[in-house]
């Protein structure tokens, strides 16, 4: 893999967010930062503003946080509702209304997704074992 080398400049803050980040997983800190690039980047071309910067102030979550974020479900009434949208969708056709609500139920559902992976990303970053995002087990 060819890489390219980046001058960064990251407020005081950030950086000793990062170097505590990476001393906890033993890691040098451009690796560190190379694996959360790398995490974010698919998402700054699809994700809107709004989702960018939320993810990205996620960074300042404390630890307990981040696990409740990794562990986030969907509702299980939206969950039955979008397979719902699914099954009619398959055996007869949605309406134009239906569509529209199977649309946002899939929207909610990646936001969801997004969410658990930058919490787990961020929590890997600290040392965790996020395998198992029901356990809070340290990686030391």
């Amino acid at each position: 893999m060819t890489l390219q080398a980046v001058t960064l400049n990251l407020p005081k803050t950030v950086y000793e967010q990062i170097r505590r980040a990476a001393e906890k997983a033993q890691r040098p800190v451009d690796e560190v930062l190379v694996e959360a690039v790398v995490a974010v980047a698919p998402v700054m071309d699809t994700a809107s503003e709004k989702q960018r910067t939320a993810l990205a102030q996620m960074a300042y979550l404390n630890d307990a946080a981040l696990w409740q974020a990794a562990r986030a479900t969907m509702p299980a009434e939206q969950r039955d509702c979008l397979e719902a949208l699914h099954h009619q969708q398959q055996s007869q056709g949605l309406t134009a209304e239906e569509r529209a609500e199977e649309q946002a139920l899939l929207a909610l559902y990646r936001e969801t997704l997004l969410i658990r992976a930058q919490a787990a990303v961020l929590l890997k970053q600290r040392g965790y074992d996020v395998s198992n995002p029901q356990q809070f087990t340290p990686l030391k």
